[in-house]
């Protein structure tokens, strides 16, 4: 019996990960406003009851593709800073991949491009984005630098994060540049609550 609901478990986790799949396609093509379920379901050869008894309903199921795009992003963060020298070093090559990932990431790109209707997944929508992407960079920042008070690496962990939608969401520099702009801004930061 236990093989029977693994097989399960792994083919409802597949159908998932299709869905999702198809909505990542889909969304940046047609926009939050004409994305239909109907259109994800076609894609995956399902029915749109399927997608509906999976996630419930299209806001739904467009916060978990951004979750989903959010761990992706943040696992990429991860492998670039695990052999960071320092904090700073790791700050930067965070805020660097963050921002060049997103610019070749479709759905990002669309999002931050003509896609007026997905940028809410990163702004005021976007609270599991920025309390996913604060918690991963205060765990980090308390791994580089044992000596930060917790409330401090959260305080330079939100910043960081606000810092590097900024950056994205209004485009003015390379993302070496707004890296290094960045490191500039919270070196002086870092360094006072490091400094005992």
């Amino acid at each position: 019996m236990a093989e029977i609901t693994s097989f399960t478990e792994r083919t409802k986790a597949s159908l998932r990960e299709a869905l999702l799949d198809a909505a990542t396609e889909l969304l940046p093509e047609k926009g939050y406003a004409a994305l239909r379920m109907a259109d994800v379901a076609a894609r995956v050869g399902v029915s749109r009851q399927t997608v509906y008894n999976e996630f419930g309903n299209k806001a739904s199921l467009t916060r978990a593709v951004a979750l989903r795009t959010t761990s992706e992003f943040l696992e990429g963060i991860k492998r670039r800073v695990e052999n960071a020298d320092d904090l700073i070093t790791a700050i930067g090559l965070a805020v660097r991949f963050t921002i060049e990932h997103a610019r070749e990431n479709k759905l990002v790109a669309a999002a931050l491009g003509t896609g007026e209707d997905l940028l809410p997944l990163l702004t005021t929508k976007g609270e599991p984005v920025l309390s996913a992407a604060v918690a991963l960079a205060e765990q980090q920042y308390v791994e580089f630098e044992p000596s930060l008070a917790p409330g401090a690496a959260a305080l330079l962990a939100e910043t960081v994060v606000r810092l590097s939608l900024s950056h994205l969401v209004l485009q003015t520099h390379s993302a070496a540049e707004a890296a290094e702009s960045v490191c500039a801004v919270i070196t002086p930061a870092v360094h006072a609550f490091t400094t005992k």
